[in-house]
């Protein structure tokens, strides 16, 4: 869960607000309606779709969600998850009661763990999380950015510190300028990985 939570929380943090959903989404299909987690996942696919709606000018869209959004953090304690919820509750109260606030004012950075976390301070499991979800984002087939995550979790559990998975992930994430070369040499090594994999198959 705090892998989710965090990696959303960065995404949304660097403003690509209608990514950060997916992140929470893929987790929150897996919990119990109705529970603490559950709720507080759905609060926060409503208030980042209440932001993004805001910032296309779609008023009632936006009302709607924030209006919703506030509804499932109702009864969560003010740091569920490490998370501080009133600064969001506020601001989900200010967007139904005025969605044209958000032309005046950014929304409020999502706090997690003491500080607002953003894409080039996370560990390595948010980053893997972020990386599939942003190359949906950009345009970029995600299957490979999924299997390099897979690749890079198994050298982590081989004790290879030096995967080239695991940098590659970190830098499609990191480095906007670059995003295109880096998904480019991921790609390749996703390629030469699988290739090693079928060969070995090949010989029992």
């Amino acid at each position: 869960m705090r892998d989710w939570l965090r990696a959303g929380v960065a995404i949304f943090n660097d403003g690509y607000y209608h990514a950060a959903h997916d992140a929470w989404e893929d987790r929150w299909l897996e919990l119990e309606s109705g529970s603490d987690d559950e709720r507080l996942l759905h609060g926060l696919i409503q208030y980042s779709g209440a932001v993004y709606h805001a910032r296309e000018r779609n008023w009632e869209g936006a009302v709607g969600l924030a209006e919703s959004g506030g509804e499932y953090f109702v009864g969560l304690p003010a740091d569920y998850r490490d998370l501080r919820l009133e600064p969001i509750r506020s601001f989900l109260a200010q967007l139904a009661a005025d969605p044209e606030c958000i032309e005046r004012r950014p929304p409020v950075e999502l706090e997690h763990e003491g500080t607002a976390p953003t894409l080039s301070e996370l560990d390595f499991e948010p980053t893997a999380i972020a990386a599939v979800v942003l190359a949906e984002e950009f345009g970029y087939d995600e299957e490979p950015a999924d299997r390099a995550r897979t690749y890079a979790q198994r050298d982590l559990e081989a004790g290879e510190d030096g995967s080239k998975f695991i940098t590659l992930l970190f830098d499609f994430v990191r480095e906007d300028e670059n995003r295109g070369i880096i998904y480019q040499r991921l790609t390749d090594h996703v390629g030469r990985r699988q290739a090693r994999e079928e060969d070995v198959k090949g010989l029992f």
